[in-house]
């Protein structure tokens, strides 16, 4: 099941995805009164260039923030590679130690077998 956070992430980008379609019909918009025969009109153009550029603002500043939170690590809860890694440098630890063991323990033999 997803978390929250991913349905909000989702959500947020799926709005992102309506506003560039918003922005494309804008354009369109203004092109279509910049060939209209009788010329531009003035206001029309104006509207649609200033709700051009709120929207192209909100999918920046929307974009730029759902790309910091993809930044942030979150490990795959089904990925079982950091508790493999740990595991083998546990082991590594182990065989480490068991060696200097055995070394203190020839050592401490090879004293008792001086005396």
């Amino acid at each position: 099941m997803d978390s929250p956070t991913q349905n909000t992430s989702l959500q947020r980008l799926q709005n992102v995805e309506k506003r560039v379609v918003r922005v494309l019909e804008l354009a369109s918009s203004v092109m279509d009164e910049l060939a209209s025969p009788t010329g531009p009109r003035k206001e029309i153009v104006n509207n649609h260039c200033r709700e051009f550029m709120q929207l192209i603002k909100d999918i920046q500043m929307t974009l730029r923030d759902e790309i910091k939170s993809a930044c942030e690590y979150r490990p795959f809860e089904k990925c079982d590679y950091g508790s493999r890694i740990s595991n083998e440098i546990c082991c590594k630890k182990i065989e480490y130690i068991l060696s200097q063991l055995d070394g203190m323990q020839s050592t401490i033999e090879e004293y008792q077998g001086a005396v």
